[in-house]
């Protein structure tokens, strides 16, 4: 099991029989391998993803465009969530109980979103290290100076396309936790204070949450581009 310690979630590398979809007989075989393996972990899955022709760039493809999806998944609920907000604070009295529970649905699918974000970025990172790490290791194995040099250029660029697109997406997560606890403050507050006064107060914070929301949807939409922009840059397996 490996722990992201920036974020305190575990990665895609948990447990070994997770690692790979079980929607095949292929993956079913994987599982076997593992139990026989003596290496760790990582190194069978990734070993073992290679036998049946996902590389690493594949993996780190597929893993960008989960975590892509799970940002553009967060921006939507996001802005759900500040539109049901701004409904909320318009309500004259009455069925504040009600009110109250709709908004709180939202915040809690707004934290689970938020969650499978740092989850699919510090998927992105585990198998990115294991990438760079192979690919520079592999340059001393040229024989060709001229094709290790294409090669080395090859990993510098591809390393500062990759570099662009964690940053953005460690902004974007980054700025999650402040929305999601100013959310949750109002989210109480309501809680505590189910009247109409409660709500004429709440309505001082509108311009406060509504403006963090949309300085994180921008983050989003900026690092879901950058995310966009490293696939496609990324060359394309011929296994």
């Amino acid at each position: 099991m490996t722990i992201n310690r920036s974020t305190g979630y575990t990665t895609h590398l948990q447990a070994c029989p997770s690692q790979i979809p079980r929607r095949s007989f292929l993956q079913t075989t994987a599982i076997v391998l593992f139990a026989v393996s003596g290496l760790s972990c990582q190194t069978a899955y990734y070993e073992t993803m290679e036998q049946f022709g996902y590389h690493k760039r594949d993996l780190l493809v597929r893993d960008v465009e989960k975590a892509r999806d799970a940002q553009q998944e967060a921006k939507e609920q996001f802005k759900s969530a500040l539109d049901r907000f701004t409904k909320t604070l318009d309500i004259q009295g009455g069925e504040l109980q009600e009110k109250y529970e709709a908004l709180n649905k939202e915040y809690e699918r707004s934290e689970d979103k938020a969650n499978s974000v740092r989850k699919r970025v510090a998927s992105v990172e585990d198998v990115s290290e294991a990438l760079f790490t192979e690919w520079n290791a592999e340059l001393k194995e040229y024989s060709s100076s001229t094709l290790r040099k294409k090669s080395q250029e090859q990993l510098t660029q591809t390393r500062a396309q990759y570099a662009q697109l964690i940053k953005a997406m460690k902004r974007a997560e980054a700025k999650m936790d402040p929305v999601l606890a100013k959310f949750k403050d109002q989210v109480l507050f309501l809680k505590h204070n189910l009247n109409a006064q409660a709500i004429a107060s709440l309505k001082g914070e509108l311009v406060s949450v509504e403006g963090n929301i949309n300085s994180l949807i921008k983050d989003l939409n900026a690092s879901i581009q950058e995310a966009d922009s490293f696939i496609a840059a990324m060359p394309k397996s011929n296994g």
